[in-house]
């Protein structure tokens, strides 16, 4: 089974580029340019992986990762980030992001990374 993916970035380029790498690996994947956004889009929408940018205008990353995680605990979210800091590490993980990467990052480690945050999810179901 595939899963099925939501990238949020707020850069438009970035993101339908992004979009198109996933896709020609065989991923189903929607995009979205703010936090807001997502968090509407999963009123509706049940995804697996969220792949989320951190800096974005009107709601940043991590206050869109606390609301996602109070409305769809279930999706796994991939944070993306241009500035790294163990702060924002930390704060990731305690919100219940699965994983976050540094942008830009080589399309094989985000993958990577949708992958096993896919298979934690099946396996949490599962349970």
């Amino acid at each position: 089974m595939t899963p099925k993916i939501l990238l949020v970035d707020d850069e438009e380029r970035f993101r339908t580029t992004l979009a198109k790498m996933l896709r020609a690996q065989g991923l189903e994947v929607a995009t979205l340019g703010s936090g807001r956004e997502a968090l509407e889009e999963l009123q509706n929408v049940a995804y697996d992986v969220m792949v989320l940018d951190v800096r974005m205008p009107d709601m940043d990353g991590i206050a869109t990762l606390a609301e996602i995680k109070r409305i769809a605990p279930q999706v796994e979210v991939i944070i993306l980030t241009g500035h790294a800091s163990m702060d924002a590490a930390l704060e990731i993980m305690q919100l219940g992001g699965y994983d976050y990467l540094l942008k830009p990052c080589p399309v094989e480690d985000l993958l990577t990374k949708i992958e096993s945050a896919y298979e934690r999810k099946i396996a949490r179901k599962g349970k």
